[in-house]
C-alpha cells in the first residue's frame, strides 16, 4: 500500500491578539485542506507570540518596572492549555484534570479551539504557542488529530539566550514521540523548536524513538538553519518541516513598539538581525521580487524575478508580490509571468508551481490589497521606514529523509504562504536505513548510551 502523505507548513505571523491569530489559523487550515493537506505546522510562539527586540527591561542585577509591565502584557498575550506548570502529560491529553466547578473545560478555550478546527478541516496541525501555566510561561508546541484531538504537547526544555528571561524550561519528558496513523500511513512525530535542534543529545533523544517526520518550528532566520535541517533529515532518514515567521517591525505588539527602549533605539540584539545580515537584507529589499504590485493595474507585465543563489541550485524562484493573486491558469507558461489578461485576480487562494509536484499557495485578498494600499500611500516617512524594518526573513522549509530539499526556503512572504510537498513517499525514510540508521544499526549501542530523565527512549508501539 503507497505510503504517501501531502504535508505543509506555513509561514504566518501573529496578529495583534489571539482572537484574530486563531481566525487566521482556521483560515490558513482551510486553504490548507482545499490544497489537499494531511498535516501542516505552524511557526514557534504562532500564538501567544515571540517578543521579538524586547529586553523585558533586565539588566544583570535589576529588572525595570516598565519591563515588569512588559511581562504582564506578554503574560496576558499567552495562551492556557489548561496544563500545569510541572506538566500533567498523559493526565491532560485525557482530560483527567479536576474542572473549576461551572467550567466546561479547563484552560482559556484554546485548546478547544484547535481541535475543532482541525476536526472540521481534516487536517493534522502541529501549532507553535506560547503557553501559561501557573505563573510561568512556556514555549511549546502541540499535536492536534482531527480524530482524537491532542495527542501531545512539547514544553522547549532549553529556552536561548534573552528567552531565559521570560520562558521557563519545560520538562524533558515531553520529548516524547506521539504516532498517528493517516490515509493508512503510520506516522511517529515529534518535534524539536528552535535552537534544542542544536543539540545533538536531543536530536538523538528523537531520532532514538524512530521517528519519520521531525517537526522544527523555529524564529530563526540565519544562513546556518538550513543546512542543521538538512542534516537532521540526514542523521534521522526523516523528513523534515521547518516554520518560521516573517515579521517587520509593524508587527510587533504596541507594548514593544511603544517602549521607551524602542522610541531610545535600543533593542535586544540577539533577537535582531545580526549586522553581518543587514547588508544582504537590504540589497534583497532591492531586487526585482519586491516591484509593486501596482505596476499591474496599469498593464505591466514586469520581468520574472531572478532567483536567490540558493534558489538557483534547485531552480525555485522565491515567490514575490508579482504573483500574490494570480493563480496557475494565470501564469504565462514560458515566463512563468503574469498575463496581462486574466480572470479575477483577487482569488481566495494561488499556487505557485515547483519542482517535482510541489506547489506554493500564497494568500490573496488581504495580502494585494495591503500591497496596493502601500504602493498607493505616497511617500514614505522615516518612521514607515521603521516600521518596515525587516527582524526576521523567515526561511521555511520543507527537507526529504535523506537531505534533499523539497521546498523552500521561503524568504520575505509575511502572510500566511503555504510551503507544501505533496505525495511524499514515508517509505523513504525506510529505504535509507540500509546504509543509516544512528539509533540502530550505526549507534554501537552497546558501547554508547543516552538516558533522558523521565522519557522512554523505546520507539512507541
Amino acid at each position: 500500500m503507497p505510503q504517501r502523505l501531502t504535508v505543509a507548513v506555513s509561514q504566518s505571523h501573529t496578529l495583534p491578539t489571539t482572537s484574530a491569530t486563531l481566525a487566521a489559523l482556521a483560515s490558513t487550515t482551510q486553504e490548507a485542506a482545499r490544497q489537499g493537506v494531511d498535516l501542516l505546522l505552524f511557526p514557534e510562539a504562532y500564538l501567544g507570540g515571540y517578543p521579538r527586540t524586547c529586553n523585558f527591561g533586565a539588566a544583570v542585577g535589576s529588572r525595570s518596572g516598565e519591563g515588569q509591565e512588559q511581562f504582564l502584557q506578554y503574560f496576558h498575550s499567552a495562551v492556557d492549555l489548561g496544563d500545569t506548570p510541572r506538566g500533567a502529560g498523559h493526565a491532560w491529553v485525557e482530560r483527567k484534570l479536576e474542572v473549576a466547578e461551572g467550567k466546561e473545560h479547563r484552560g482559556d478555550g484554546t485548546r478547544e479551539v484547535l481541535e475543532r478546527v482541525a476536526a472540521e478541516t481534516g487536517v493534522f496541525l502541529v501549532v507553535g504557542i506560547v503557553e501559561r501555566a501557573g505563573g510561568s510561561l512556556y514555549c511549546a508546541a502541540v499535536y492536534v488529530c482531527p480524530r482524537k484531538g491532542c495527542l501531545g504537547k512539547r514544553r522547549k526544555v532549553m529556552p536561548t539566550g534573552s528567552e531565559r528571561i521570560v520562558w521557563a524550561q519545560g520538562s524533558p519528558s515531553t520529548l516524547k514521540a506521539v504516532t498517528t496513523t493517516i490515509k493508512g500511513v503510520k506516522l511517529t512525530l515529534a518535534a524539536a523548536i528552535c535552537w534544542e535542534n542544536y543539540m545533538p543529545l536531543l536530536r538523538y533523544a528523537l531520532y532514538s524513538q524512530n521517528v519519520n517526520l521531525y517537526l522544527a518550528p523555529t524564529a530563526d532566520s540565519r544562513d546556518t538553519w538550513l543546512p542543521l535541517m538538512r542534516t537532521a533529515a540526514y542523521e534521522g532518514r526523516a523528513y523534515v518541516l521547518s516554520a518560521n515567521q516573517c515579521v517587520r517591525r509593524k508587527h510587533l505588539p504596541s507594548w514593544i513598539r511603544n517602549s521607551a527602549s524602542e522610541k531610545a533605539g535600543s533593542s535586544s540584539g540577539s533577537n535582531v538581525i545580526p549586522k553581518s545580515e543587514e547588508a544582504s537584507v537590504n540589497a534583497k529589499a532591492k531586487e526585482p521580487q519586491e516591484v509593486k504590485i501596482s505596476a499591474l493595474d496599469h498593464g505591466d507585465v514586469p520581468k520574472t524575478p531572478e532567483p536567490t543563489p540558493i534558489d538557483k541550485a534547485h531552480g525555485i524562484v522565491s515567490p514575490s508580490p508579482l504573483h500574490i493573486g494570480s493563480t496557475v491558469s494565470d501564469m504565462d507558461s514560458r515566463t512563468n509571468s503574469p498575463v496581462k489578461q486574466r480572470k479575477d485576480r483577487r482569488r481566495s487562494s494561488n499556487l505557485m508551481p515547483m519542482p517535482d509536484n510541489h506547489f506554493l499557495a500564497l494568500p490573496g485578498d488581504s495580502a494585494v490589497n495591503e500591497a496596493e494600499n502601500e504602493s498607493n500611500a505616497g511617500p514614505k516617512s522615516p518612521a514607515d521606514d521603521k516600521d518596515n524594518e525587516l527582524l526576521c526573513r523567515g526561511g521555511s522549509c520543507i527537507i526529504g529523509p535523506t537531505g534533499e530539499l523539497l521546498q523552500g526556503p521561503l524568504w520575505d512572504v509575511e502572510d500566511g504562504g503555504l510551503l507544501i510537498a505533496r505525495d511524499i513517499d514515508f517509505e523513504d525514510c525506510e529505504r535509507g536505513r540500509l546504509d543509516l540508521d544512528v539509533a540502530g544499526s550505526y549507534s554501537r549501542n552497546d558501547a554508547f548510551e543516552l538516558r533522558v530523565t523521565g522519557l522512554d527512549l523505546d520507539p512507541p508501539p
